[in-house]
């Protein structure tokens, strides 16, 4: 049976990680898995983060990140145990996961 898992996140470097992880250590199907900004605005999430913010090749040298809102990841599960995807999503750093 097919779920759709939805989680948010503050960052998209999160957000990547929590999509590597389903795909690479639990064979989620990268085509599985569908990454936008939650609202209208186009948004890097509620907080800047990631190698350019980090190395400080950024903000600084590219001016600011769009920062309008979290990002969004939803999962079309077909395994049974819906419980491996949350809980990958969950230590990837999302603070919202809900099942559609």
């Amino acid at each position: 049976m097919e779920r759709t898992i939805v989680a948010r996140f503050e960052t998209r470097r999160e957000a990547d990680i929590a999509v590597e992880h389903l795909v690479q250590a639990h064979g989620v199907a990268r085509t599985d898995i569908f990454i936008r900004a939650k609202g209208e605005a186009n948004s890097a999430g509620t907080r800047a983060a990631g190698a350019d913010v980090e190395s400080g090749h950024g903000p600084q040298k590219r001016g600011t990140p769009e920062l309008a809102g979290e990002i969004e990841v939803s999962v079309d599960y077909h395994g049974s145990e819906p419980e491996v995807v949350r809980e990958a999503l969950k230590s990837a750093g999302s603070r919202s996961i809900k099942a559609e």
